[in-house]
């Protein structure tokens, strides 16, 4: 059997499943009442009203990171940044930092008081246990050292690890959910929905075809050994972020590049690569 590196982009696809980030992206995003459902779930909170951003890329700065958030949600008074992590990549926690403060700059309009910062749960969802130890949940905000006094900004930091989720959540519910990402297998009535909205996504040619865009330039980018190196991979991140404004959003290649801090040459060329392979 192949390894999943190994996988073309057709096999990948019909091999994935909702822990697929791309899939999981796709079903939240369209299936909202299953997304608040998640929410309430994994966080135990009730939601009155939300919305899922329909612009996931939030630009801090001309001179700044942008970053692309995979499944966004407004309330009234909270925000929620929802993630799937198959790989321990080693530096989720500091991510996890980096997001939250571009959430807060992106809710907090110019003039607005610091008081009018929403609430804010950046939430990972993790294949893998990230942390080697035996806690199914990680919940993390800032405390005093000396004291524990918290200081109660309310920003929150959440781990989900799913192999342990899986075994030792109490709540049925939210157990089978985390059962459903790793086997696939749908048990409740929840899970039943979530099958359903996967192999919707799944006959999607539209989707499809940005799934086959994004995977052929991945591969496209390690056979010119774009993943080399620190400055190589944020480059190749950068052309990745600004072709999906291209298919996604039907972005020029000149403001999808800008927007993304790409290099224009490295976007037109990945692009017509593409194009050329589909």
């Amino acid at each position: 059997m192949k390894n999943y590196t190994e996988l073309s982009p057709e096999q990948k696809w019909e091999q994935a499943t909702l822990a697929n980030n791309f899939i999981f992206y796709k079903v939240m995003r369209h299936h909202p009442d299953a997304c608040q459902h998640l929410l309430e779930m994994l966080l135990n909170i009730k939601i009155e009203k939300m919305t899922i951003a329909n612009e996931e890329v939030i630009d801090i700065d001309h001179d700044a990171k942008s970053i692309r958030l995979d499944v966004y949600v407004k309330e009234a008074d909270r925000v929620y940044d929802i993630e799937i992590q198959l790989a321990d990549t080693k530096e989720l926690p500091e991510r996890a930092r980096f997001y939250s403060s571009a959430i807060d700059l992106d809710t907090l309009t110019k003039g607005k008081s610091f008081k009018n910062l929403p609430e804010s749960h950046v939430i990972f969802i993790c294949m893998k246990n990230i942390f080697n130890t035996a806690l199914p949940v990680y919940t993390f905000e800032n405390i005093c050292i000396e004291d524990g006094t918290k200081l109660n900004d309310r920003s929150y930091k959440h781990f989900f690890i799913a192999p342990t989720c899986a075994k030792m959540i109490e709540n049925k519910e939210v157990r089978s959910f985390f059962e459903f990402l790793i086997s696939n297998k749908a048990q409740t009535g929840y899970t039943s929905d979530l099958s359903k909205y996967v192999a919707d996504a799944k006959h999607n040619t539209q989707w499809r075809l940005q799934y086959m865009t994004v995977e052929t330039l991945e591969r496209y980018a390690y056979e010119n050994g774009l993943e080399q190196g620190l400055a190589e991979g944020a480059q190749q991140k950068a052309v990745e972020d600004a072709l999906m404004l291209i298919k996604e959003y039907k972005e020029t290649p000149q403001v999808a590049a800008k927007k993304m801090k790409a290099p224009l040459d490295k976007v037109l060329e990945a692009y017509n690569t593409i194009s050329a392979a589909l």
